[in-house]
């Protein structure tokens, strides 16, 4: 009779521990991607989720971080729209995750950020470059892209050392992003240059003939044009700026890096705008091209496909140093990163605030394709404070 009972008492013990969790699954880190794959910041989100999709196929087919931790992947589509993100974030969040992916664009990521930062949960937004995200989202967001200010830095220094002196900036209040001259204009006028005009514009907006009638009219005539719209604005601003006979220096950012950009003939020709990286011959950027190419059976034409890339090698880091899956550890970890290689740069975030410390890019437009112009760090102490809209 005793030996039944205890031999019940085994088989029940047993029950109970196959009903729990198995030793994988506790292993798992489990990732929610809450990102634009369809709408306005699918140019962006897309090529990012791919990019991320190679490093996670990659890490698990070693046997997963640190070879014990691998990864599963939730995603939910945000339609590129703000509230459907905060939809797709909380359920995410409430599923269990241990890190949030954020869509990038500062503005759809702000409300999500929020949410992350209420659960305790690190969020980062693959290419979100305003340097308010982490400011306004708190603890627990980390941007992945160099900020508008630091973009903004490197080019007003490198559009001063090429002798331009008498700027416009045009620039949209509709969003963070769009932003970013007004960094620019600051910096420039610290320099010595001098900013004739800021014009602004609507997201979506296709006639540009009124700033461009304004900008013609200058006088003494501006030598540099900087803004940071972005397709479809920045397409059409651009023709129409040329076709008014306006030969100035066009300067952009992040946002044009995009096959629209190298697609617009004589209205981009001389083109220069910032971004994250370029693939010169035998970089690692370069042979994370060609991975690309192999998975999907095309060449990337964009630097968030490698961007998403390196944000999964980021997270990877912060796991390999927390030595856990647990949320917080991740995000503690995460803070105290320096110097991870990436194939776009070198990225720390140890000493920031959520931004990284990471490399900028000038490309100019030349026949079509991308001409590296330089890969300068910027003053420190011209970089200006974030800009709170």
């Amino acid at each position: 009779m005793f030996r039944k009972l205890r031999l019940t008492a085994c088989l029940t013990a047993a029950l109970a521990v196959a009903a729990l969790p198995v030793a994988g699954s506790a292993q798992e880190l489990v990732i929610g991607t809450a990102t634009g794959q369809t709408g306005g910041l699918a140019p962006y989100d897309g090529p990012a989720m791919q990019g991320f999709q190679i490093a996670v196929d990659e890490i698990n087919a070693a046997g997963g971080i640190a070879g014990k931790f691998k990864i599963k992947l939730i995603s939910k589509d945000t339609r590129s729209d703000a509230a459907q993100t905060s939809i797709a974030a909380q359920e995410l969040i409430d599923s269990g995750i241990s890190v949030l992916i954020t869509p990038s664009d500062a503005d759809p990521s702000f409300a999500a950020a929020a949410l992350a930062t209420d659960a305790k949960i690190p969020a980062f937004s693959p290419a979100a470059s305003s340097p308010t995200l982490p400011m306004m989202g708190g603890d627990y967001m980390f941007a992945n892209f160099p900020g508008d200010n630091v973009q903004a830095t490197v080019s007003a220094e490198w559009a001063t050392k090429q002798g331009l002196k008498n700027a416009y900036v045009l620039y949209s209040p509709d969003t963070q992003y769009t932003t970013l001259p007004l960094y620019f204009s600051d910096v420039f006028k610290k320099l010595g240059g001098n900013v004739a005009g800021e014009g602004t514009y609507t997201i979506g907006q296709q006639d540009f003939s009124a700033e461009v009638t304004k900008i013609k009219s200058m006088n003494p005539p501006v030598d540099v044009v900087m803004t940071a719209a972005y397709e479809p604005d920045f397409p059409a601003f651009i023709r129409q700026l040329r076709a008014a006979g306006v030969t100035a220096q066009v300067i952009g950012s992040d946002g044009i890096d995009s096959p629209t950009t190298f697609s617009l003939g004589a209205a981009a020709e001389g083109l220069v705008f910032s971004t994250a990286g370029h693939a010169t011959p035998g970089s690692a950027l370069e042979d994370f091209n060609k991975k690309f190419a192999v998975k999907y059976g095309k060449e990337t034409d964009t630097i968030f496909s490698a961007i998403g890339y390196d944000l999964m090698k980021v997270i990877e880091a912060g796991v390999m140093k927390a030595g856990s899956t647990e949320p917080q550890a991740i995000r503690d970890a995460v803070a105290e990163l320096e110097n991870i290689k990436g194939v776009t740069s070198v990225i720390t975030y140890k000493g920031t605030t959520g931004m990284p410390v990471r490399q900028v890019t000038l490309i100019r437009v030349k026949d079509g394709k991308r001409e590296l112009v330089g890969q300068p760090s910027p003053t420190a102490d011209l970089v200006p404070a974030p800009r709170m809209q």
